[in-house]
């Protein structure tokens, strides 16, 4: 287990590292299309709400020390993934708020309804660990997803690398909390 979460966590700050470095080329901002800034303009929200879940999991006490290090593993990870695509949005031109209409995304997308948000809030101990376990699970599936639609529509290079290394790092995730939640 500890293995697989070393494991995840220099793949993640490899990936940063290197996608950091060529969002700072002296080239100039690569090129990017509508599905590179739908990516990023939905993946930012989607991991705010990833790193709020963590954080309101990692201020709770009793819960399950393997879940506390995958929640501290999320905010480590996506809080530089958020920096990074906002960075790309501003050379892009273009913002979070500039998503075509329609494109609310409610509880797709592996988002979780304020419901969801409240029932992680108001748990405790180990039950706010399956649960955020659980949530986490769907959360990073919908993040799969949107990286799919990223590789596929794509053709920022840097946006694609990111969306290539969502996949990687969070199949290894879910793999990892489903562990979890099978032990627990």
């Amino acid at each position: 287990m500890k293995t697989r979460a070393a494991a995840t966590a220099a793949i993640t700050l490899t990936a940063v590292l290197a996608l950091a470095g060529c969002a700072g080329s002296d080239s100039g901002p690569a090129h990017a299309n509508a599905a590179d800034i739908m990516f990023a303009s939905m993946m930012i929200p989607h991991h705010v709400q990833a790193v709020e879940m963590s954080d309101a999991l990692l201020s709770k006490e009793g819960v399950d020390e393997r879940i506390v290090a995958l929640a501290e593993q999320v905010v480590s990870a996506q809080q530089p993934e958020i920096d990074l695509m906002e960075n790309w949005l501003a050379d892009w031109g273009a913002e979070a708020s500039d998503l075509p209409t329609g494109t609310d995304m409610g509880h797709s997308g592996g988002m979780m309804s304020d419901g969801d948000m409240r029932a992680l809030d108001t748990a405790v101990g180990d039950e706010a660990g399956r649960l955020y376990v659980a949530q986490m699970i769907d959360h990073h599936r919908g993040a799969i997803d949107m990286a799919r639609g990223e590789i596929q529509k794509g053709q920022n290079p840097d946006a694609v690398a990111l969306a290539q290394q969502i996949i990687a790092t969070q199949t290894v995730e879910i793999d990892t909390l489903e562990d979890v939640l099978a032990t627990s």
